[in-house]
């Protein structure tokens, strides 16, 4: 079976937390007019995404794809025996390798044994009785007929289990082999019939087109999917104040629209990692860091639009009842414990941030600024390309698996994080002095 040994570069884990969102967000805003069609750019996407499930065939509503799926679990099937026969391969190899150690071992000493005895008997024939050249004459045969004894039964146990482990050795190699050949060929096939649909896919999608019904007026259900759309972007953005504060509420709505695609990201990650896994035995050695590490940064870029959109928990027996004036009152008594809890979170970070870009493997300017060696405009002056793309420059801490991601970023982004849930505690506080003001 082919494996498929692919380790994300660093810069294209960047480069998609960064660009994938700007596109999504980009695409949402896009317009939507005239009846929904099926287009190649799509068809495509899901052929290298999906393709291996024949997904691609189902969105063009081509019942061909469930030719696609018994090749796919044939696949598994394969990797699943394979792994069976691989590992009862390497137990069966080790025996193997043991016994014959064993072997080589026992019988050589057993063989210095029985050459030694002779002479050993020899000299207890020899000693005079009861002194101690005799006892010492007993006890040497003693522990060379024991030596030989116990090496004879070591030898016995190796050869049989020599005689067992041998065959199965054998009879797994060529199991493993046979489901090995059995993937690969099924591979094969299902990406030759890739291929060939990414050929047809053009007339594939064109006669999907025209086998499209008339438009037909819209539904009850999808009406009512449509006001909940709506609705739910009215409510967002209803939550931007007025005044100078705009800015600020409208930067967390961003900050938090931007972060909630990295959760698509996450989709397409674990889907590599499972076909990865489970269809090339290669199971990746970034996936699981790459996410874990994405979701810690959007949980703290995300802080403020949580704030902004109420989403945080609170006690609404108590703060639901009251009026607008009395709820801004609560909010400005319990903002105290808020900026404690934000400021606190902002300075530690950038602490952690700057501790991170300052440890000893940092080789890079930033790092020298980080430890105190250069000032900050003197480290932006020399910033040059080769600080961005030489893999011999560090600017700071990295992950201690074989990814060796930059930690330093994901601290940076406790400041970011930090930085924007301060901005919209103020945004909260001088909209709540407002309303103690207006009174209403």
């Amino acid at each position: 079976m082919p494996s498929l040994d692919v380790s994300l570069p660093h810069w294209a884990y960047w480069i998609g937390l960064i660009v994938f969102p700007l596109v999504a967000m980009i695409l949402a805003r896009r317009p939507k007019t005239g009846p929904s069609t099926y287009t190649n750019a799509l068809g495509y996407f899901i052929l290298v995404t999906g393709g291996m499930l024949g997904l691609h065939r189902f969105y063009l509503r081509n019942l061909l794809g469930l030719a696609f799926i018994p090749v796919f679990l044939l696949i598994l099937i394969a990797n699943s025996n394979g792994q069976e026969a691989r590992s009862i391969l390497s137990d069966a190899s080790n025996v193997v390798r043991q016994a014959e150690r064993t072997l080589e071992r026992e019988e050589s000493r057993v063989a210095a044994a029985e050459a030694d005895l002779p002479a050993l008997r020899e000299e207890l024939a020899a000693a005079e009785d009861g002194s101690f050249a005799k006892r010492r004459a007993e006890k040497n045969i003693d522990r060379a007929e024991k030596r030989i004894s116990d090496g004879q039964d070591r030898i016995a146990q190796a050869k049989a289990d020599l005689e067992t482990a041998a065959p199965a050795l054998e009879v797994a190699g060529e199991t493993m082999a046979f489901w090995n050949r059995v993937g690969a060929y099924a591979l094969y096939v299902l990406l030759a019939a890739m291929l060939v649909d990414a050929v047809l896919m053009p007339g594939l999608v064109r006669r999907a087109n025209q086998n499209l019904p008339e438009e037909e007026p819209e539904t009850e259900a999808e009406k009512t999917l449509r006001e909940l759309e709506e609705a739910e972007n009215v409510e967002d953005s209803s939550h931007v104040s007025t005044g100078w504060t705009g800015w600020i509420d409208r930067t967390s709505l961003m900050a938090g629209e931007f972060v909630s695609y990295w959760a698509v990201i996450a989709v397409f990650v674990y889907y590599f990692e499972v076909i990865s896994r489970y269809v090339f035995g290669s199971p990746t050695n970034w996936a699981h860091e790459a996410m874990y590490l994405m979701f810690g940064m959007q949980y703290l870029i995300a802080g403020s639009y949580a704030m902004l959109t109420e989403a945080h928990v609170r006690v609404d027996i108590f703060y639901a009842p009251l009026s607008r004036p009395k709820r801004a009152w609560a909010d400005l008594f319990t903002s105290i414990f808020f900026f404690i809890f934000a400021f606190t979170l902002l300075f530690t970070g950038y602490k952690f941030a700057l501790d991170a870009n300052a440890v000893a493997t940092g080789n890079g300017v930033v790092s020298e600024w980080a430890r105190g060696n250069i000032g900050f405009t003197e480290m932006l002056g020399s910033l040059n390309l080769a600080q961005w793309t030489d893999p011999n420059i560090r600017w700071g801490e990295i992950s201690f698996n074989e990814w060796e991601i930059p930690l330093w970023p994901m601290k940076w982004v406790m400041v970011i994080g930090g930085l924007l849930l301060v901005l919209q505690g103020i945004s909260k506080l001088a909209q709540d002095v407002r309303a103690i003001v207006k009174g209403a």
